[in-house]
């Protein structure tokens, strides 16, 4: 059974290793062709244009190395069978983030493509939400006394859900059936 789960890991880590290097390359043809085709007046990119580009294209570099190195699989060159199935890339958490970052990156640098260099302000989400975490997460609780859980302030007890047998049992105590013994000392 764990050796099931290893080979579906590593099926599911070679098709994102393998959306990771399309990712690379496509969303800069892509863009660069858009560019060609909706929007000639911004050839060649202005010096602003290029920066941007530059500075978000690094960390997605960064990234989907760094995702492609920890999800890459290893199998045996003569026999082919699976030694390692690499780290699990749909896990959630830091893996997860590293997805979203560059899939805003790539939206980014496509829709720059196709309406204009405005469309770099998408990429102001990865910020805030990185604030957002961070005040929900260590901020709120550490300096205002907050719970980091969403518990809402007004809680409404819930009311002691009893088995029917207990209920039988509460009955019969009512009426004084001997049969039942009330522990007083227990709930």
């Amino acid at each position: 059974m764990a050796n099931a789960a290893a080979k579906r890991i590593a099926t599911q880590n070679e098709a994102a290793v393998k959306t990771l290097k399309l990712g690379m390359l496509l969303p800069t043809l892509i863009s660069i062709l858009c560019r060609v085709l909706f929007r000639r007046d911004s050839l060649p990119p202005s010096r602003a244009s290029l920066a941007i580009y530059v500075a978000t294209f690094c960390p997605a570099f960064f990234l989907s190395n760094y995702l492609i190195k920890i999800g890459t699989t290893r199998r045996d060159p003569t026999t082919g069978s699976l030694i390692s199935y690499g780290e699990d890339l749909n896990q959630a958490g830091v893996t997860e983030w590293c997805f979203d970052i560059l899939y805003v990156t790539w939206t980014c640098q496509i829709g720059s493509g196709v309406f204009g260099e405005w469309f770099w302000w998408l990429y102001m989400v990865i910020p805030i939400y990185a604030v957002f975490k961070l005040w929900v997460s260590v901020i709120s609780p550490m300096f205002l006394g907050r719970s980091s859980s969403r518990a809402p302030d007004t809680a409404i007890p819930e009311k002691e859900t009893t088995s029917k047998r207990q209920e039988k049992l509460r009955k019969r105590n009512e009426r004084g059936d001997p049969r039942i013994k009330m522990q007083h000392g227990r709930k």
